[in-house]
């Protein structure tokens, strides 16, 4: 089903842009822009914030219709862009994030921006404020441009189909999934309809799609992101992140939301932890002598994706990385097991009261009377409204999650490594016309999501059917500033990232 995005755009064009009639500028090539490239651009004049939205406006209408990534478009957004605009021809400054173009998932609040959540229960929600780290990024001028199609609640890794936007396809083909639940983040930045993406993690829902759009997803360190104004899918577990097509540009982006705010106690945790810049690590040879632990025993790569990993950690030793092959985790297979705990009617009942304030909708009963178009949801927000609704714990109080963190870091602590590297999923993308609905394959949800340590996937090049495979980095809790001084070098010197040709691609009806 084609979304309103024709009517949006058509408004922003006729209401917005009556002062860029008398001039004529040269098209913007949007292929792979990056924040660098953007901010040289408008200090040298070749255009503004404002040419650069309508730019972005305007590809995702010829294009978007293709993969159905975008949900709504920020009716203020050149308004916003022309108050940058204003603000650079007086000062001569630009903030870290000046007029940069930003696609925010739908389930980070967005003041003045439904927040659907991908549910119909939501699809009239809007925001009185941003979530805290949206705060952040608009604070360090960037521009909120649209939100994104996301799995329903945030519920599968696999796809992302919404209720309220149906299904996004992956834009390197169309036959196949771009992964969930942040699938339309993923799938808009991998496609240029953007700069900086933001999406959310719970199990694997920033990598995963990363991964599957040739991109670079960063899952921070549980507390060195603020989950407040995001929708929980299980709170315990919950990180925001970034999602963008360069290692460089995803670490600005961690920078300006990484810190504490006082709606998100775990994000005390971070005090003291964060180095004034991220950026100092975005270091060319970065791999040279470091210890790299392949971490093999987390899962059976397709023969595909071996090869490519095979090959990664073939060019990681050429670039100077000390290779520690085959590590084994003690204890490993136990200690990452049954550790999920399902708190997602505490956690969503507590938003609905402090955030949508609808009468309603206020409870797990009312979301389950409202419905849904998917069956998989369906039987999953039944199961929660049958649960107990206890809190579940974070990954500094929780016995079991804290063991397998020391199990972890200990082991790399004996070998020295600085970082264990696994295949970001096992397998290909799910396809679209499949109806398995238990996708087995993803690697990002085995360790991370559990532990609390950090982790970044970076593309290592394409299988057969022109599909994107990601490597994940994981590290130490903390340990940001390594993953990225070894992600960038290895990003740098393979070069794996290219852009899907949308022109090309063929629409499949959606699949409910």
């Amino acid at each position: 089903m084609k979304h309103h995005c024709l009517l949006i755009f058509a408004i922003l064009l006729s209401g917005l842009l009556g002062c860029q009639k008398d001039q004529e500028p040269t098209p913007i090539d949007l292929n792979e822009l990056t924040i660098q490239d953007i901010h040289k651009a408008f200090q040298e004049g070749k255009y503004n914030s404002q040419q650069l939205v309508k730019a972005y406006l305007e590809r995702i209408e010829r294009l978007d219709s293709n993969i159905n990534s975008i949900t709504a478009i920020n009716l203020e957004a050149l308004t916003i862009a022309k108050e940058l605009d204003d603000e650079f021809q007086r000062t001569k400054f630009l903030r870290p994030l000046h007029g940069i173009p930003v696609i925010v998932k739908d389930n980070i609040n967005t003041k003045g921006l439904k927040t659907t959540a991908g549910a119909l229960a939501l699809q009239n929600f809007m925001p009185e404020n941003d979530a805290f780290i949206i705060s952040k990024l608009v604070d360090a001028g960037a521009i909120i441009l649209a939100k994104s199609n996301m799995a329903e609640w945030a519920f599968t890794p696999w796809g992302s189909f919404s209720s309220t936007n149906g299904e996004t396809f992956n834009p390197y083909n169309t036959e196949f999934s771009p992964g969930g639940s942040s699938g339309g983040t993923g799938a808009s930045i991998a496609a240029n309809f953007g700069v900086i993406g933001l999406g959310t993690d719970t199990g694997n829902s920033i990598r995963g799609p990363s991964s599957h759009g040739s991109m670079v997803g960063i899952r921070p360190t549980m507390g060195l992101v603020s989950r407040s104004g995001i929708v929980p899918c299980n709170l315990s577990n919950d990180m925001a992140g970034p999602m963008c097509r360069t290692v460089e540009d995803a670490t600005l982006v961690l920078e300006i939301i990484a810190g504490n705010d006082g709606e998100d106690p775990l994000t005390e945790n971070s005090n003291n932890k964060i180095p004034v810049s991220y950026r100092q690590f975005l270091v060319e040879d970065g791999l040279k002598g470091s210890r790299i632990g392949i971490l093999r025993e987390i899962g059976n790569p397709d023969p595909d994706i071996l090869n490519l990993f095979d090959k990664a950690i073939r060019d990681m030793n050429l670039m100077g990385a000390i290779i520690i092959d085959s590590v084994s985790i003690p204890n490993f297979f136990q200690l990452k097991e049954n550790l999920f705990c399902v708190e997602f009617r505490s956690r969503l009942e507590t938003f609905l009261r402090d955030y949508v304030k609808n009468d309603t909708v206020q409870t797990i009963e009312d979301i389950v009377r409202i419905g849904t178009k998917s069956n998989f949801t369906a039987r999953r927000l039944e199961n929660s409204a049958n649960s107990s609704g206890a809190e579940c714990l974070d990954a500094y109080s929780d016995q079991r999650r804290v063991d397998f963190r020391i199990a972890i870091e200990s082991h790399m602590d004996e070998l020295k490594l600085d970082v264990l590297v696994y295949p970001s999923w096992n397998i290909k993308p799910y396809r679209m016309d499949s109806i398995v609905e238990k996708y087995i394959g993803d690697n990002s949800s085995v360790i991370s999501p559990h532990t609390g340590q950090p982790a970044i996937t970076v593309p290592m090049g394409f299988m057969k059917e022109g599909l994107p495979s990601g490597i994940e980095f994981l590290g130490r809790m903390y340990s940001e500033p390594i993953l990225i001084k070894l992600a960038y070098s290895y990003e740098l010197g393979t070069k794996h990232r290219r852009m899907p040709n949308l022109d090309k691609a063929i629409t499949k009806d959606k699949i409910n």
